[in-house]
C-alpha cells in the first residue's frame, strides 16, 4: 500500500528484523520516557509469535512510523490488541496514523478476530480525539498502567465488522 504525504511517497510493509533499531529510534521522538519501549521489549513485541507489526516507509526508504499489534484470545472470542503506533512528528496530521491503524484492522479481522483494543494515557488528548474519530469507544480505566509513576490510561475497543 502507497500513500503520498506531500512530494514524498510513503509505503506499508510487513516488519523485518532488521527494523528494530530504527523503530527503537522512532518510538523515542513520539514518546516520553514513561511511554517507550527498551530494545528488549520492543523486540519482543514485534517479534513475538502472535505479533502483527506494519512499518511505514519513505520513497527515501526512511521509517517514518509503523504499528504493532497482538493477536490474543479472549472469553468472548479472538481479538486484536494495539500494542503501540508511532508517527514521527513530520508525518502526522497526514492520515498516515489512520491508514496504519486501518491497514492493522484489516489483517486483524482477516482472521476472523471481532474487535480491536488498546490503552491510551489519560493525559493523551491528540491520542483520544485520533482514536474516537476512528470509532474507538472508550470502555473503562486501567489505574497505574504506564511507567514507574503508574499512570492511568483509558481502554478503548472497536468492533470490527465479521466478514
Amino acid at each position: 500500500m502507497r500513500l503520498a504525504m506531500g512530494a514524498e511517497e510513503i509505503s506499508l510493509r510487513d516488519y523485518r528484523e532488521g527494523d528494530l533499531e530504527a523503530m527503537i529510534r522512532v518510538d523515542e521522538v513520539c514518546f516520553a520516557a514513561d511511554f517507550r519501549f527498551d530494545r528488549a521489549s520492543m523486540s519482543a513485541f514485534a517479534e513475538a509469535r502472535n505479533a502483527m507489526a506494519v512499518v511505514a516507509e519513505t520513497s527515501g526508504h526512511w521509517m517514518a512510523g509503523f504499528a504493532i499489534v497482538h493477536m490474543e484470545r479472549a472469553p468472548a472470542g479472538l481479538r486484536g490488541y494495539i500494542v503501540t503506533l508511532d508517527v514521527l512528528p513530520e508525518y502526522r496530521h497526514g492520515g498516515l496514523g489512520a491508514r496504519l491503524i486501518g491497514e492493522m484492522e484489516r489483517r486483524v479481522q482477516a482472521t476472523g478476530a471481532r474487535w480491536m483494543d488498546l490503552h491510551v494515557f489519560t493525559g493523551n488528548e491528540g491520542a483520544i480525539r485520533f482514536y474516537e474519530r476512528l470509532g474507538y469507544e472508550r470502555m473503562g480505566l486501567k489505574h497505574r498502567f504506564y511507567g514507574q509513576d503508574g499512570l492511568d490510561a483509558f481502554v478503548y475497543r472497536k468492533a470490527l465488522a465479521v466478514g
